[in-house]
């Protein structure tokens, strides 16, 4: 099979497609063809070998990747013959995702509706997922004003989106007129160039006072954020995208009765994990409630998609394509 393989720590360049043998499903698990591969940033610091929160340094050699979406080929021991064939979806690759091939456990494959492509099915089942357990941490409704960060990405599309079908005024930055364009596209009340001075002010000016702020940058992006929060806001904290967790001076915070919400906590301490979450994201997708933005790579260019995805020159969910 095709594999993208990483030896050395290092830049994007250090990823190498090989030709490696097929793996072979275990008891209790299937081999997935697969079709549709996802990038997580956090992969890009992983690749320079960087711990990132639960997730240590990996070791080397290694394909990278845990999403994919494609078709079953074949089973292991224990598992119904009639699952070849099937059209599925994982978070839970065990193999490594970024390959033609692809062994996960068969209880955490997800059976895809019709109406779902594989691109849209891996940019559901961990982002769609996490879109909606943001939701969960910050319901939004009507009377709201939320300002997403990060609003062209893969997280930020799907807010925007579930935030204007809620009836919330919504304000969006991104970064550049391109990702700000694509933001008002999305139907943003207002979408704001973050690269560009006084961008936080534009928002004041037409927004007023925002209710909530959903914050996967972090570092100074995150600090203006949150000065434009109004009393009893919250501020919805779940990536560091500039290289810097937004951390709140707690005085402040509780003197304008501003609630600081960890959403990858959240996420992580859940009942019942992240299944729930992902049915319903592939659900929303299937029903055309929300639809995912993918910005797709061939496989073999999964070096290229890792460094567009570090320089900030992608929008939405990135995927590489098998």
């Amino acid at each position: 099979m095709d594999a993208i393989r990483l030896h050395t720590y290092g830049p994007a360049a250090n990823l190498r497609l090989e030709t490696l043998p097929d793996p072979v499903p275990g008891p209790g698990e299937a081999r997935v063809a697969v079709r549709a591969a996802g990038l997580h940033f956090i992969e890009t610091l992983l690749r320079q070998g960087q711990g990132v929160g639960p997730h240590p340094a990996p070791e080397l050699p290694i394909v990278l990747g845990s999403e994919v979406a494609g078709v079953v080929e074949a089973v292991g021991e224990g598992v119904p013959a009639g699952l070849v064939g099937r059209r599925v979806v994982t978070a839970e690759v065990s193999t490594g995702g970024y390959a033609s091939r692809a062994v996960a456990p068969a209880a955490a494959l997800t059976e895809l509706p019709d109406q779902v492509g594989f691109g849209a099915a891996v940019a559901m089942i961990t982002t769609g997922a996490t879109t909606y357990g943001l939701l969960e941490l910050a319901p939004i409704g009507p009377e709201d004003v939320v300002l997403v960060l990060a609003a062209a990405g893969g997280v930020g599309t799907l807010l925007v989106q579930y935030a204007r079908r809620a009836g919330a005024t919504v304000a969006g930055a991104a970064g550049g007129p391109a990702k700000a364009a694509r933001v008002a596209e999305l139907g943003a009340d207002l979408a704001v160039d973050y690269l560009e001075a006084g961008w936080d002010k534009s928002v004041r000016e037409v927004s007023g006072e925002v209710t909530v702020v959903f914050d996967g940058v972090g570092g100074e992006l995150g600090r203006a954020a949150h000065g434009l929060l109004g009393r009893g806001g919250r501020h919805v904290v779940y990536g560091s995208a500039s290289g810097e967790w937004f951390r709140p001076d707690a005085a402040e915070a509780e003197a304008r009765d501003i609630a600081v919400l960890d959403g990858i906590g959240h996420l992580l301490g859940r009942d019942g994990g992240m299944a729930e979450l992902r049915a319903r994201a592939l659900e929303a997708a299937a029903e055309g409630v929300l639809t995912p933005a993918v910005q797709e790579f061939p496989l073999a260019e999964a070096a290229t998609a890792h460094a567009a995805l570090e320089s900030r020159d992608t929008m939405g969910k990135v995927v590489l394509t098998a």
